[in-house]
């Protein structure tokens, strides 16, 4: 990932090491990359949260701290449209959509095997251990237990694969790889849950559609990215003709 800047007047023309895909004065929608962790965490990788700040803060001249607030996450692995807000009152309000249900977020993802059903629902609990970062699946009762659902649609299968989309209704860690590998359906290039081994360890799981309300006009707004085209998995599906994207 490379980085420019050119100086123009007071602001500077920078190009940031990721794609922007929407910005005004209160929120700014990115495209995450894969590998790219979404926010600080323990390993102190660079992460995309910084580097947004890194951007608004040259490409507006901004002294000091700049503001960016974290609305919702991503799995390092996973790519995809995330929304970050720029100012505290759009991140309160977008995080009370988000836990209103006005967000709705879906996946593509390629899946070990081909499905039984074309569409399906999966509800389950799910436990962490922070001990090894794993997460399983558990009965409601056991401590730490959390609710997690999906709902699934089978796009496309060929040979041993299966192109799916998933829609989220709630927002666990590693949801909706625990979820399809629970069902004997794991991502490809998730060995973590029982996936093949994938190219630069890339997991087939991308997050290609995101609608919420804008925090300020409160205009429905909707973005959709197409995962790589030209890497494997992907590049076996049709993925124009299968999903929303034209």
């Amino acid at each position: 990932m490379t980085e420019t800047i050119e100086t123009v007047g007071t602001e500077q023309e920078y190009t940031p090491a990721f794609p922007i895909l929407y910005e005004d004065n209160h929120i700014i929608v990115v495209l995450k990359p894969q590998m790219v962790a979404c926010c600080p965490d323990e390993s102190r990788d660079n992460n995309l949260l910084d580097m947004v700040k890194e951007y608004i803060k040259i490409r507006y001249n901004k002294p000091g701290n700049v503001y960016v607030g974290l609305v919702h996450r991503l799995d390092r692995p996973t790519g995809g449209v995330m929304v970050y807000a720029k100012t505290s009152k759009a991140a309160a309000r977008l995080t009370d959509g988000l836990q209103n249900g006005e967000f709705e977020k879906k996946y593509l993802t390629v899946l070990c095997g081909a499905m039984s059903e074309e569409r399906g629902t999966l509800v389950n609990f799910l436990k962490k251990n922070t001990v090894n970062n794993m997460v399983y699946i558990c009965t409601e009762t056991e401590e730490g237990a959390k609710l997690a659902k999906l709902d699934y649609k089978v796009l496309e299968t060929k040979s041993k694969y299966t192109l799916a989309e998933v829609r989220l209704h709630t927002g666990r860690t590693h949801q909706i790889r625990v979820q399809m590998a629970g069902i004997s359906h794991p991502i490809f290039g998730d060995m973590r849950y029982g996936g093949p081994l994938a190219q630069k360890g890339k997991l087939a799981l991308w997050a290609y559609s995101l609608s919420f309300l804008h925090p300020i006009t409160k205009e429905r707004m909707k973005f959709l990215v197409c995962p790589p085209e030209t890497e494997t998995p992907w590049k076996a599906f049709d993925l124009s003709s299968v999903t929303e994207i034209r």
